[in-house]
């Protein structure tokens, strides 16, 4: 992990590593947070979500846009909570978390949290180079299926994370460009498709249709959250890290709440509408393929383009945060290693995926969801650790040995990472683990409670573990000697 001594433009190759950034080289401002969330959240993707919601969960679309705000929308708004950490802590949101857990008892957390980045990354990865299959075989007439091309299922794979590698091995100050202006691009084919996809709209089912049960609303409100704002939670603070001190928490929080909730909120409720009276757009096993077939035949390109594009830009971001986390494993290389690291680990498990596995996306998304448990109760803890902690100790963020205030007993802070395993096997007995209706992987012995059958056990997760901590006492303000000290403003 190189110091850098002055601050990299973009193009430029951003040398620091997870070590707090100097307060003279923190310039940034909420606006460029709110394209970078904007951008990895554009992802025609987006439309699967409201899909769900109006297909399998029987809401009005009154009800879904509801959902879409607080699901969604209000996910992020934690992702910008995080996200004050950045700017008091001025380090990546997974190294914070070591003077919460403690330098040892952090590992956890960290690997659970890239299993999460790398798992998604994969999903974007797999996805994107199918999208180009299929725009391969309208252009050039090839096979559309990856095994029956495997040398061009290679070649777009690797088209896919080379392009990741060029943004998110630059770094932060190229990261904030190319997710600016490529949302203006992107984002205006997301209308075009957009407009053309309204022409398949039964406005009639829309206005008659009845209106779902709360507890559904509840049920869709966990489902938008676990699959938005939850999964990037543990990446707050990557991008935050280079806010000006001026930057007030509101603006933070206001930043993501509304970079990521304009786009996803408008996506879930075009694949809402979409789905009224019609669940094909929900129940296909590919959606890039689905949403394809309801438009025109001349409108198949721009669509698959805009899909890769909002794919790209989400992959850049997750790959950027990846690099960091994986640093805070106590990796001792640059920081452009690591993300060459994480490439290299989501290019193999796409060749596996698209080569030789039989199904991807359920299995797949199943274990990603699961994650979601574990980054629930470390969000919890960590929310709870900031609304007591206005200090970090720049010096003993970095110290892994013994001598560091956050080395607490063995290295670990028994509080934070007891109340976080505790919460982790109580969130788990609520939920049920399944690849498809008939497949059950698990079943928690609580998953048939309110709770468990109204999706909730995610919110038990979170509540019980910041809780406990705080119970425990283990959220209090530590203040190390002054010299030491990042201090929030």
């Amino acid at each position: 992990m190189t110091s850098s001594n002055a601050v990299q433009g973009a193009g430029q190759l951003e040398t620091r590593g997870i070590e707090p950034v100097p307060e003279n080289e923190c310039n940034g401002h909420p606006l460029q947070l709110f394209w970078v969330w904007f951008a990895a959240n554009i992802s025609i993707l987006g439309l699967p979500l409201g899909a769900t919601l109006v297909a399998f969960r029987g809401l009005s679309i009154g009800q879904a846009i509801i959902v879409a705000i607080l699901g969604a929308a209000g996910s992020f708004a934690v992702v910008g909570v995080i996200s004050i950490a950045g700017r008091r802590g001025r380090a990546p949101s997974l190294t914070l978390s070591r003077a919460i857990f403690g330098v040892r008892g952090n590992i956890g957390p960290t690997i659970v949290s890239l299993m999460s980045r790398l798992g998604w990354e994969t999903v974007n990865t797999t996805t994107a180079a199918f999208v180009l299959l299929s725009l391969c075989s309208i252009l050039f007439s090839t096979p559309v299926e990856a095994k029956s091309a495997p040398g061009l299922t290679l070649l777009f794979i690797a088209i896919f994370v080379l392009m990741t590698l060029t943004v998110s091995g630059l770094g932060h100050a190229t990261l904030l460009v190319i997710q600016k202006w490529a949302t203006y691009i992107f984002g205006a084919l997301n209308v075009v498709v957009g407009g053309f996809l309204i022409a398949h709209i039964d406005w009639a089912a829309v206005f008659n249709a009845a209106p779902a049960p709360m507890s559904a609303m509840i049920i869709g409100i966990g489902t938008m959250a676990a699959g938005t704002g939850i999964g990037w939670a543990n990446a707050g603070a990557d991008m935050s890290r280079y806010q000006h001190r001026s930057v007030t928490a509101g603006r933070l929080v206001a930043s993501a709440a509304f970079g990521a909730g304009i786009p996803l909120v408008l996506l879930i409720t075009l694949g809402g509408l979409l789905s009224v009276g019609n669940d094909h757009l929900a129940s296909a096993t590919d959606p890039i393929i689905a949403i394809r077939e309801l438009l025109p035949t001349w409108m198949a390109v721009p669509y698959l383009i805009t899909a890769f594009g909002g794919l790209l830009l989400s992959n850049n971001l997750s790959v950027y945060s990846a690099g960091l986390t994986t640093l805070t494993l106590g990796l001792k290389i640059k920081r452009v290693h690591a993300v060459i690291v994480d490439i290299v680990a989501i290019f193999a498990g796409s060749i596996y995926f698209m080569l030789i596995a039989d199904s991807f996306y359920g299995p797949f998304i199943t274990f990603i969801s699961m994650l979601a448990v574990p980054i629930t109760a470390w969000v919890g803890i960590f929310i709870v650790d900031l609304l007591h902690r206005h200090y970090y100790s720049a010096p003993d963020l970095m110290d892994v040995s013994p001598r560091s205030a956050y080395w607490y007993r063995g290295g670990i802070e028994w509080r934070a990472l007891g109340a976080w395993a505790l919460a982790i096997v109580l969130g788990y007995s609520f939920t049920t683990v399944a690849t498809t209706p008939e497949n059950v992987l698990f079943k928690g012995f609580l998953a048939d409670s309110w709770f468990g059958h109204n999706g909730l056990g995610w919110i038990v997760t979170f509540v019980v573990a910041g809780g406990l901590y705080a119970v425990l006492g283990g959220a209090r303000d530590r203040r190390p000697a002054a010299q030491e000290v990042v201090h929030a403003r």
